[in-house]
């Protein structure tokens, strides 16, 4: 493989690995959360309205920031009914393929969410709650979420091309 693809790939690895890995103690933050809000109602008697949405926010940055990197390290969801039963080779066959429509519905989702942060910071959108939070946060980590992810399919891609063809890149 050129390398330029190599120092794509090694880059690309690099960064999902790094954001992977901070989203792994987003965990905590959301765990944290949800018990504060527990202890401030039942305990404290004093109700806070905006943990369980705080909450929501973390877990969704939470599996945004962490997909490239479960993408990366081959975790993530696939039916192996057949597909198990192939090569190596031939199962990065079958992924280069498939990584193709990932890639076309992932910039059709990218598409989707630069125009949904772009309404959220031109209207400066909030959601509709007691709370009432900024809504622009969650949608810049949402795009970016993508976008990693489509570096990553990329990433991949090209690493199932490298397999396919009996080489590898790592």
């Amino acid at each position: 493989m050129p390398k330029i693809i190599v120092s794509y790939v090694k880059y690309v690895d690099y960064a999902s690995t790094k954001f992977g890995r901070f989203s792994m103690y987003m965990i905590f933050i959301m765990i944290g959360t949800l018990l504060l809000g527990a202890v401030t109602r039942n305990i404290l008697g004093i109700p806070l309205s905006w943990t369980v949405e705080m909450a929501q926010f973390t877990i969704t940055a939470y599996y945004i920031l962490g997909g490239p990197y479960s993408m990366q390290m081959d975790d993530h969801v696939r039916m192996d009914l057949i597909y198990g039963l192939y090569s190596d080779k031939t199962k990065a066959k079958i992924d280069v393929f498939t990584n193709i429509f990932l890639l076309v519905y992932l910039i059709v989702l990218l598409i989707g969410a630069i125009s949904s942060t772009q309404y959220a910071i031109e209207y400066g959108q909030r959601k509709f709650s007691q709370w009432n939070p900024s809504m622009i946060p969650i949608k810049i980590i949402m795009t970016f979420g993508i976008l990693l992810m489509i570096l990553q399919t990329v990433s991949t891609f090209f690493k199932d091309l490298a397999t396919s063809r009996g080489v590898s890149i790592t």
